[in-house]
């Protein structure tokens, strides 16, 4: 069983395709659903954030994996194949367990270093986990993900800054002149994203308003930060009341334009929705600067460091442990790999070690029960010694990187029935 994975993101397509392939939960489900009952794939996970939305499975064989992650993205999302192909990049086992953790750990990210990616793979993983699309092997990969993240976020330089997309706007606003300190901030949603932006923006000094569909949410959140809490109906109300807004709804059915800006006293909008919130051209109002996903990614793809966030020193920190992490998993499941094999190895022993003491017992049924019990502890010994380095060497050579494939030798040279091996993978 091998792990590939297909995806897109803010590295391979542009912000249109991504919102395209912006997934709510019914959908992912669907998606999990026809991917499990592919003939190809045995496991899936689907992670869909505002840069990204990435397919992880495991899969018995790579083109025919392919092509059920590809066409089903094309049956439940619409994106036709060849747009995927040219849009997306493709990991393939030991890469795709560098490229999961590399994304959960926030290295992967626009913002690169950033938090928040974590806890969205945690909530792909418990999606998946509902649908029961998620085996032992997406399931040891996933968890393996989500412990190496916290280590880069608490043992690195590059993890523990606290950068977000939120901070990485602001810094792009107080470069064009508007700092939110001691200035009215809207906040136009109430999921985790908006509640990041709630905090950080409260921290810095601005006096917080919430907007959001249900009043409840914004309540709460605004007790959080000590602001205040307006019903959606009330946006536009909002809106001649403040200086910077923050939107991050993603809600298809939101969509801010020129005209809800032009008579306001705001000065910034920083749009973290995908799909976008906010009118493109709301940024070509006088006065008004724009930050949305569109102007971060050119941004992070302009830097000389290769993204916002963490700088190249902090990085190769946050990488070389993940790097280190990698390897210790990928030799790990190398060495349970061989494990089936050195079942079926003891079984075939077991088996011929009491073939010949039943045969033994046959030849000399006078044999005083005190003889026959040391007879048959000595067999058992003997078996067990010359079994014990063998089984012991080739679980250590198999955990080695670029080494033959020792399983397969033991197979040959002892003539193992695969039926029995499978019947001990498939228990495991």
């Amino acid at each position: 069983m091998s792990i590939l994975v297909v995806s897109v993101s803010h590295r391979t397509a542009p912000m249109d395709l991504l919102a395209r392939l912006t997934l709510p939960a019914d959908v992912t489900s669907k998606m999990l659903t026809s991917l499990v009952a592919s003939e190809h794939v045995d496991e899936a996970v689907v992670l869909s954030t505002c840069n990204r939305t990435e397919i992880y499975a495991s899969v018995t064989r790579f083109h025919g994996g392919l092509q059920a992650l590809t066409e089903t993205v094309e049956c439940v999302a619409g994106v036709p194949v060849e747009t995927l192909q040219d849009n997306c990049a493709v990991f393939y086992d030991e890469a795709a367990v560098s490229h999961c953790f590399s994304v959960t750990a926030g290295l992967d990210s626009m913002v690169r270093g950033e938090h928040q990616i974590l806890g969205q793979v945690r909530q792909a993983l418990k999606h998946a986990q509902a649908e029961q699309a998620v085996g032992t092997a997406l399931n040891a990969l996933f968890q393996q993900s989500l412990r190496v993240a916290k280590r880069v976020q608490t043992e690195t330089a590059a993890g523990a800054a606290g950068r977000s997309l939120v901070t990485a706007s602001l810094a792009e606003l107080t470069d064009r002149g508007i700092d939110v300190g001691g200035l009215r901030a809207l906040v136009v949603g109430a999921g985790s994203m908006a509640a990041l932006a709630a905090h950080t923006i409260s921290d810095r000094g601005a006096a917080v308003t919430l907007v959001n569909r249900t009043l409840e949410k914004a309540d709460r959140l605004a007790d959080a930060v000590g602001g205040t809490a307006r019903p959606l109906e009330e946006l536009t109300q909002a809106l001649d009341h403040a200086d910077v807004v923050v939107t991050c709804t993603g809600a298809r059915g939101l969509r801010l334009t020129v005209d809800d800006f032009r008579h306001t006293p705001v000065r910034g909008v920083i749009d973290l929705a995908l799909p976008a919130d906010v009118a493109e051209d709301v940024g070509e109002l006088p006065g008004v600067e724009l930050v949305n996903l569109d102007v971060l990614a050119r941004i992070a793809h302009g830097d000389s460091a290769g993204g916002l966030g963490a700088g190249a020193g902090e990085l190769a920190e946050a990488e070389a442990l993940v790097a280190d992490e990698v390897k210790d998993f990928l030799g790990l499941r190398r060495a349970a790999e061989v494990a089936p094999t050195v079942v079926a190895l003891r079984s075939m022993a077991q088996d011929v070690m009491t073939a010949e003491l039943v045969r033994l017992n046959q030849r000399l049924p006078h044999l005083g029960d005190k003889e026959r019990s040391e007879i048959q502890a000595t067999v058992r010994r003997v078996v067990e010694k010359l079994l014990h380095q063998p089984t012991v060497r080739v679980k250590q050579l198999a955990a080695m990187p670029d080494t033959p494939d020792y399983a397969a030798a033991l197979r040959e040279l002892f003539a193992l029935d695969a039926a029995v091996i499978d019947a001990v993978s498939q228990t495991r």
